[in-house]
């Protein structure tokens, strides 16, 4: 498997929560009320699937040896897109656990928040994933030896294996009192 399996592997899953949070905002359109649990764990998701696990693996394994590379001005255009990409999805999903608690806490106009920000991950996340599958990743895989794609694939394993640890510290730290 090359080093870009996983991230797309990756990618499939990150559809299907995209789609599972489309259809609760279908469904919070006709009954005008939101699960804050839904949100909760759609937004625990997006934070520590696709952005902490996935988007880690890209930042600080992917990136970090591309950026030693002598890419194409287009590349690194595209590359530095990518990035600013995350640093976005990253604030959207800070501003949907802010709506969610006010919700949560009472406010009902909060719902308008959430669902509206809810909307701009189900917008963003298809137009990402496929600059990275269709065009970023196969050029990307240029840069690199089948030996350097191997190593990268092992760092990408290894990153896996502590990303439950990483996971679960963060969960006990936060209810410590």
């Amino acid at each position: 498997m090359q080093a870009r399996g996983p991230l797309m592997i990756e990618h499939r899953l990150i559809e299907r929560m995209i789609a599972t949070i489309h259809r609760m905002l279908a469904l919070v359109e006709k009954t005008r009320t939101l699960d804050p649990s839904f949100v909760d764990a759609a937004a625990d998701f997006i934070r520590f699937y696709a952005d902490r696990t996935h988007h880690g693996k890209e930042e600080d394994i992917l990136f970090r040896d591309l950026k030693e590379r002598d890419l194409s001005d287009t590349d690194r255009r595209i590359m530095n897109e990518l990035i600013e990409e995350h640093v976005f999805a990253r604030s959207i999903t800070k501003a949907i656990v802010a709506a969610n608690t006010q919700y949560r806490n009472g406010d009902t106009s909060a719902l308008a928040l959430v669902t509206s920000h809810m909307r701009k991950l189900v917008d963003f996340y298809p137009e990402h994933i496929e600059k990275e599958d269709k065009v970023f990743f196969p050029a990307a895989r240029a840069y690199f030896s089948e030996e350097e794609d191997s190593a990268m694939l092992a760092e990408f394993w290894e990153f896996d294996r502590k990303m439950i640890h990483e996971k679960y510290e963060a969960v006990v730290k936060s209810l410590e009192l």
